[in-house]
C-alpha cells in the first residue's frame, strides 16, 4: 500500500530534510508522488505517476527551501488503478461554499457500496478519490440543511461520523485538510506513527528520524490538529482493519496486472 506524511506546526518552518527522507522510501511505493503545500491563500499541488527518487521535477522542488506550516506528502503503491497522474495523490476538491479540500489516502476500500455512483464523476479510478467526493457530498448536503456553512467542529464530527462508517472491512489511514483543520484517522495497527516536539507535529506511516520519540498513532479515532495541537478527538470506534491472506491476494494481483501492462 501507499505511504503518508504530514507536517504541522504554529509557525512556517523549513522541512526538506524530512521530505527527503520519507520520499526515499519510494523504492517500495513506486507508483507516483505527491506534495501538497497548504499557504494561506492557496493550496500548492505537485504530483507525479513515476518513482519520487527518480522524479527531476520533485528534484527542483526540494533543491530550494520549503518553507510551511502545512505539508503533506504521499508516495503509490497502487492497489486500485492505474498509475497515470489523476491517480496519484493528493486529490483536492471544492464543496459548495468554495472551501477547498485535500485527502491523501494509505489503505484500500475493500467494499463500501456507498463509494460506487462516484465512479461516474471522478476524474481517476481510485477509491480514494472517491471518498473525497463521498465526504464533499455529504457536507454540501448537512450545510444545504442547516442553511448556513457549518462551523470546524459540525465539520470534524461529521467527518468522524462518516470516516467510522467507511472504516469496517477496509484499511482507511487518512490525512484530509480544509482549509482550517488537519484530519489524522488510522485504523490498521503499527501502520501510522507521529511525532510532537517544538518544531511541530509530524504524521507518517514510518518514521523519518532518528528521534526516539516516534510513537504510534491511536487507532480508530478521528484526530483534529490546528497550529501543531490536537483541538479535537472523537470516540473510539471499533473498527479496526486486520490484513488477512485474502486481502493480500486482491492486491497483488492488482499490482502483478500493472506490471505485465494489463
Amino acid at each position: 500500500m501507499c505511504e503518508i506524511f504530514c507536517f504541522n506546526s504554529d509557525k512556517p518552518k523549513q522541512i526538506n530534510e524530512c521530505l527527503e527522507c520519507f520520499y526515499n522510501h519510494s523504492e517500495n511505493h513506486p507508483h507516483g508522488w505527491g506534495l501538497a503545500n497548504m499557504q494561506p491563500d492557496e493550496f500548492v499541488i505537485r504530483k507525479e505517476p513515476i518513482k519520487a527518487t527518480c522524479s527531476q521535477h520533485l528534484k527542483e522542488i526540494l533543491s530550494n527551501p520549503l518553507v510551511s506550516k502545512n505539508v503533506f506528502a504521499h508516495i503509490r503503491l497502487a492497489t486500485m488503478g492505474e498509475i497515470i497522474s489523476p491517480n496519484c495523490h493528493p486529490f483536492i476538491e471544492l464543496d459548495d461554499n468554495n472551501r477547498s479540500w485535500m485527502l491523501i489516502h494509505n489503505g484500500t476500500i475493500f467494499d463500501y457500496p456507498p463509494l460506487d455512483k462516484y465512479r461516474e464523476i471522478e476524474t481517476g479510478n481510485t477509491d480514494s478519490e472517491r471518498i473525497l467526493l463521498y465526504i464533499i457530498d455529504n457536507l454540501n448536503k448537512f450545510e444545504e440543511a442547516k442553511g448556513a456553512p457549518s462551523t470546524i467542529k459540525e465539520r470534524f464530527n461529521l467527518l468522524a461520523e462518516l470516516i467510522e462508517e467507511m472504516a469496517e472491512g477496509n484499511k482507511l489511514n487518512l490525512m484530509i485538510y480544509d482549509g482550517d483543520l488537519t484530519y489524522i484517522h488510522s485504523n490498521m495497527r503499527d501502520s501510522l506513527y507521529y511525532l510532537n516536539n517544538d518544531e511541530g507535529f509530524l504524521v507518517a506511516s514510518t518514521p523519518i528520524t532518528d528521534d526516539e520519540n516516534w510513537k504510534p498513532a491511536e487507532m480508530n479515532k478521528l484526530f483534529g490538529i490546528i497550529d501543531g495541537n490536537i483541538i479535537f478527538e472523537s470516540e473510539e470506534h471499533d473498527n479496526e482493519f486486520i490484513l488477512t491472506k485474502e486481502h493480500e491476494e486482491f492486491i497483488q494481483k492488482h499490482i502483478n496486472s500493472l506490471n505485465l501492462g494489463d
